[in-house]
């Protein structure tokens, strides 16, 4: 249903499945994951999301040194396999633009509610997220 359009590298495609007492699980898509790698918490998202963008080295954190040496540049024209996945709670599109302060700063799309807000950390992102999830269930229980 919904694909990572803009930015492959810095974007990622977040499936909520399943959200139990405050602990999330899904699935994760990128670029470098076209096939989904399954989350079961929001620390395993985390460590991926921050996994994906480090083996990318884009974008590049900036309380780490930058160096001339062994780069892996991202692949243009290579498009994951994400056009007909979404969660079965949400889905949202995670672009991550700045990694500053030892935090990520960027734009997330909730795909189902059609909004978009910025975030200047991940615990904003979590929030954000956080009432996406709170609207869909409000939807639900007062239909």
């Amino acid at each position: 249903m919904y694909e990572v359009k803009t930015d492959l590298h810095r974007t990622v495609l977040v499936c909520v499945d399943s959200c139990e007492r405050g602990v999330l699980s899904g699935r994760l898509y990128t670029a470098g994951f076209p096939q989904g790698e399954s989350f079961g918490s929001v620390m395993e998202l985390l460590w991926m999301t921050e996994s994906y963008l480090n083996q990318n080295n884009f974008p590049q954190p900036f309380s780490e040194m930058r160096t001339f040496g062994e780069r892996r540049s991202p692949t243009e024209g290579q498009r994951p396999t994400v056009k007909t996945q979404s969660g079965a709670l949400g889905t949202f599109s995670v672009r991550v633009l700045f990694r500053q302060n030892a935090d990520w700063q960027g734009a997330v799309e909730w795909l189902e509610g059609g909004q978009s807000e910025s975030f200047r950390s991940v615990l904003e992102l979590l929030f954000l997220i956080k009432s996406a999830l709170e609207n869909i269930q409000k939807a639900k229980t007062s239909a």
